[in-house]
């Protein structure tokens, strides 16, 4: 039996894990999602750069928003791992 590569859509499953500094730039490439390992406030600018204040992300909890900047201004949430 062939083996069928993964799709690669924005909707589908994430394949590769990535450590997310906080900094006023942008990502190298958006990410898809990302996962919360510290709870607090999360400032992020989507794909079309709108940036927003997510107030109260929970630790443990995955977030289904494509990113392309996590600031450290404003930011107060811990380890965050990026999903691509």
């Amino acid at each position: 039996m062939a083996q069928v590569p993964f799709p690669t859509s924005p909707d589908s499953s994430a394949q590769q894990l990535v450590a997310i500094t906080l900094a006023d730039t942008d990502l190298t490439a958006p990410v898809r999602g990302f996962y919360v390992g510290g709870s607090g406030n999360l400032k992020v600018t989507d794909p079309q750069g709108t940036a927003v204040t997510l107030v109260g992300v929970q630790a443990g909890m995955y977030y289904p928003i494509m990113v392309k900047r996590f600031w450290s201004t404003g930011s107060t949430a811990t380890n965050i791992v990026g999903l691509i």
